[in-house]
């Protein structure tokens, strides 16, 4: 705690000849090692505390100015060593600065009475209209904000969730506002009621009210040019530039919110990048994607999604080009809780007239496409496993984290196959097989919900799922010592919470443990997503385990069944590559793909080889 004591009448003569002036001398308190020459016409009201000034500042690359005040009014403030601030247009009231800090040319930096830094606030996603169902926090994750909503209608769990958040801010919110050390404010208007954390850059926003600010050395904020943010949290490493509109939001880590995107009541978390379009009620989870001016995200779940515009919702087809996004849809949900594309193209879609269209029916058959010819919906089950965008998709996405690697918050599970996504191929797999049951093999077309597969497209979505299978089995297989599995922890449904895979009983038994007041603080709910996340190998293994027996039909795995499921997971991963390379010669022959690019992807195909006995991407 640093020591304060009051001016003596040498530093005041020396303060008032620099045209400096105080409504109370004595108010005014500062260290052992306080310079006053340093500073220059400053007003002072109420209670004022002040650093040493014995260092420079770098105000720009090359340029640095000694620390000290001049040209600003000062109310109940304390400002930290070594700062520079200077050209405060209306005033500093109630604030906290910490050391190392530039604030230059600012209108004011305020904190008034009712401040909630943006903690606390109840918004409502999924239905712009509905009642609240998220509390917004600066803890807050992505599975935390998911298991929010997803049991939003469990009164009882709703009320104690909201419960420990609120005893915890009322705790913790600071009596004013408070700005970190190393924070840079230039050409910025006005800042009321917000904390601002460590290595924090502001540079000409218009506006910052009730936020918090979560910087760090580590994953630094930059706030740009004609920024509104009113109402919101950002967090680690993220970027809000170019006239962003941000209304009761929060911003998770990483992401990249610019050129005019208007937010209301939305959260965006781990990587999302916004830009151009407007998000209203919208929760996007990890790897959120939209760019283009004529995209709304609206009353919807989004993650790993790549939003086109208003008529193009084809870019789940680009292929090879390396400057093609390409979707990977984990959990797109609309306002009614039917799902879109679920993990990685798990769910089916249709392009009819350039603009992508949801099917509840079919979320059954995995990794679908629907076209449309007149009045006929043409269902092609698994066809997606097999092209080229989803091969790089499953590549792309650990590539484009730009967190930290240490201290990562929101939980990020990269594989594609997995005991969810898997499950759902079981389940597509069997309905195609009893289709063909009933109907025979001798038809030309089988119906299915009002929707026509045709034969050929029976018969290749049943392979392609078969793929797909083996590929997991022995992928896992490779990954965990073959002995029984130690739990029974995940032999049953799974779920998928914004980035996290868990077993429904696990998600269940954190709901029974905040109901019966075991867990009682937002630090034991998110460690126990993040001990669910370190038992994910072993959940998977007790999954996987009895799958392997079912398929193979064994009462127990042994040695020899293990080499038979390896020698499957050879056959069907080299069978997975060569249809993708089918796909690869389908594209380039329609003239749109180089012959470099097409020929270099032939070859990162064929090294394919080579990881057959390594560990893979899931």
């Amino acid at each position: 705690m640093t020591d304060y004591r009051q001016l003596n009448e040498q530093e005041i003569r020396i303060l008032e000849d620099n045209s400096c002036w105080a409504e109370d001398w004595t108010a005014v308190l500062v260290t052992d090692d306080f310079r006053p020459n340093y500073y220059h016409r400053v007003l002072f009201y109420g209670e004022v505390r002040l650093g040493t000034c014995d260092r420079s500042v770098e105000v720009s690359k090359g340029f640095v100015k000694h620390s000290g005040i001049n040209n600003a009014t000062l109310r109940n403030v304390t400002v930290g060593d070594n700062c520079l601030i200077e050209n405060i247009g209306n005033y500093i009231n109630n604030y906290t600065i910490g050391d190392d800090c530039y604030i230059s040319n600012v209108c004011t930096i305020e904190t008034l009475e009712g401040a909630t830094y943006g903690e606390g606030n109840i918004i409502s996603v999924l239905n712009e209209v509905g009642n609240g169902n998220l509390v917004v926090f600066h803890g807050l994750t992505s599975q935390f904000a998911a298991f929010m909503v997803k049991h939003f209608h469990d009164k009882p769990l709703k009320d104690a969730i909201r419960r420990i958040v609120n005893e915890e801010l009322a705790r913790a919110l600071p009596d004013n506002g408070t700005i970190g050390n190393r924070v840079k404010i230039v050409n910025t208007k006005e800042i009321t009621n917000t904390v601002i954390y460590d290595d924090c850059e502001i540079s000409g926003a218009a506006r910052l009210s009730d936020c918090t600010i979560m910087s760090s050395a580590e994953a630094n904020v930059y706030i740009g040019t004609g920024v509104i943010c009113e109402n919101s949290i950002i967090s680690d490493g993220s970027s809000i530039i170019n006239s962003v509109k941000m209304q009761d939001c929060f911003v998770g880590e990483a992401c990249q919110v610019s050129n005019g995107f208007t937010a209301s009541a939305s959260v965006f978390f781990a990587n999302s990048y916004m830009a151009n379009g407007e998000a209203c009620a919208a929760f996007c989870g990890p790897f959120t994607a939209s760019h283009h001016k004529s995209s709304l995200l609206i009353g919807g779940m989004f993650s790993f999604y790549n939003a086109g515009s208003g008529t193009n919702f084809s870019n789940h087809a680009y292929k090879m080009g390396p400057m093609h996004y390409g979707i990977m849809e984990r959990g797109t949900k609309t306002a009614s809780g039917a799902y879109l594309l679920m993990p990685a193209h798990i769910g089916t879609f249709s392009v009819c007239f350039g603009k992508l269209m949801y099917h509840p029916d079919t979320r059954s058959l995995p990794f679908s496409y629907l076209i449309a010819y007149s009045d006929t919906m043409y269902l092609v089950p698994g066809r997606n496993l097999t092209t080229v965008g989803l091969y790089r998709d499953i590549r792309k996405w650990p590539k484009r984290d730009m967190r930290p690697k240490q201290g990562c918050k929101s939980i990020v599970n990269f594989d594609w196959l997995t005991p969810f996504s898997v499950g759902e191929i079981l389940r597509g797999k069997q309905i195609l097989e009893n289709l063909r049951a009933a109907s025979g093999d001798d038809v030309s077309t089988y119906n299915y919900h009002e929707y026509v597969i045709k034969a050929s497209a029976l018969r290749k979505g049943i392979k392609y799922y078969d793929i797909a299978l083996r590929i997991y089995m022995g992928a896992v297989l490779k990954r965990h010592v073959l002995e029984e599995p130690q739990t029974e922890v995940g032999i049953g449904k799974w779920n998928d919470l914004s980035g996290l895979l868990l077993p429904e009983s696990e998600e269940k038994r954190l709901a029974d443990d905040i109901l019966a007041g075991n867990i009682t603080t937002t630090d034991d709910i998110i460690g126990r997503f993040n001990e669910i996340n370190d038992n994910y190998p072993e959940y998977r293994w007790a999954w996987t385990y009895r799958m392997i027996k079912d398929y193979y039909g064994l009462d127990t795995i042994t040695e020899e069944d293990a080499e038979r499921v390896r020698a499957d997971y050879i056959t069907a991963r080299r069978a997975w590559i060569a249809e993708i390379k089918k796909d690869a010669r389908k594209e380039y022959s329609l003239g749109d793909i180089e012959e470099e690019v097409f020929r270099d992807f032939n070859e990162q195909l064929d090294r394919e080889v080579d990881f057959e006995d390594q560990k893979l991407y899931m």
